[in-house]
């Protein structure tokens, strides 16, 4: 039995690099990818909701109305604006031309100077955006406290007076809840989907059998065929690094020999994924479909990076604990922006070791079964 050999895995590795450089589709992914992403989801994504178009019809007129218009606008989050007819203000909200209407009625400033009453208006909002439905909701407390002090004059007292502090995140700035995780949507399409394109191409080229007449063994062929993609998906991670505190200002308060054997662990998840995409189809179109499906998809809507997993379905609440991308989303953000250690982190990090190991044992069974004679 021949024991395993450097070299032989160095010389496989050179070689897919040549492939790699020689092949436009390859270059154009792993070198675009990063930058799409990082414009698309970096300033396309924003949780914090301003400027939205609010329709005002007022019946009343008068000098509180008035101030009652300013107060929404100046808040920042609405953008006020008058319907060319009162009896209109309808017809926007279903044309969807405003996401909410504000009435004011005839008498309200009469109301609100009479002592003892309380002045009331309507706000009608477009339920079918539940998101920005409730982001407006979430708003007008504020508002509503802005507008008693400054249309009465009076500071409401409260009984108990409730002070918030945010961690981690005190400006509550959402691209510095997105960016940090971007790397795991980076690694997830770039590990997967190039190791199972370029050696399902190498399955229909017919170039994998020619192998078996040298002396690379199988695991030498898998060793080699990673090591190439292992650097890409390393760098794709620095590009995130790099944009996110360069670019987006997002701190960085953990270790970086932690965050970068985090990287490792996740990347040799998704070649370990790829590989085994690869020697199961054998076909170029059938791979990238399941890469597709089994990377992007988990690492999109199933990894918490846009959507909580404490608020998903039970039945997803656990599947999603089989993905790796759940778990290096909940690495890279901890580590991002609450500087956690491996303390802290074990768990994930031990769901990552035990599907490396699982995936990869996975792949390198499968290919050496069609490899050996």
């Amino acid at each position: 039995m021949i024991s395993f050999k450097f070299s032989r895995a160095r010389s496989i590795a050179l070689k897919e690099i040549r492939h790699i450089l020689r092949d436009p589709f390859t270059v154009a992914l792993a070198l675009g990818l990063p930058f799409i992403l990082v414009i698309f989801f970096g300033y396309a994504i924003d949780f914090d909701m301003k400027d939205i178009r609010l329709t005002c019809v007022d019946f009343d007129q008068s000098r509180a109305s008035r101030q009652l218009t300013e107060i929404f606008s100046e808040s920042g989050y609405f953008k006020i604006g008058f319907p060319e007819r009162p009896d209109l203000f309808l017809q926007e909200l279903d044309q969807e031309k405003t996401a909410g209407v504000l009435i004011v009625k005839p008498d309200f400033g009469k109301t609100l100077s009479s002592p003892g009453q309380t002045a009331k208006v309507q706000l009608l909002l477009d339920g079918a955006d539940n998101s920005k439905t409730s982001a407006i909701l979430s708003y007008l407390p504020g508002i509503q406290r802005a507008a008693a002090a400054r249309l009465t004059g009076l500071k409401r007292q409260e009984p108990v007076k409730l002070r918030t502090r945010f961690l981690f995140n005190p400006e509550l700035n959402s691209r510095w809840f997105v960016v940090p995780g971007l790397a795991t949507v980076l690694i997830g399409l770039i590990s997967i989907l190039l190791t199972a394109l370029t050696v399902a191409r190498e399955w229909e080229n017919g170039s994998m059998e020619l192998l078996l007449s040298t002396p690379v063994r199988p695991l030498e062929i898998i060793v080699g065929k990673i090591l190439p993609y292992v650097a890409l998906g390393l760098g794709g991670v620095l590009f995130v690094y790099l944009a996110a505190r360069i670019g987006f200002r997002v701190p960085f308060h953990g270790s970086h020999a932690l965050f970068i054997a985090a990287c490792l662990m996740f990347i040799m998840a998704g070649l370990s994924q790829g590989l085994l995409i690869s020697v199961v189809t054998r076909q170029q179109q059938l791979a990238m479909q399941l890469s597709m499906i089994s990377g992007l998809l988990p690492s999109l809507l199933l990894s918490g990076f846009i959507f909580p997993i404490e608020s998903m379905p039970v039945f997803f609440h656990y599947f999603t604990a089989i993905l790796p991308p759940r778990w290096f989303m909940v690495i890279a953000r901890g580590i991002f922006l609450k500087g956690a250690g491996i303390g802290e982190l074990i768990g994930p990090l031990a769901a990552l070791l035990v599907m490396d190991i699982v995936l990869m044992t996975a792949a390198t069974k499968r290919f050496k079964k069609d490899l050996e004679p």
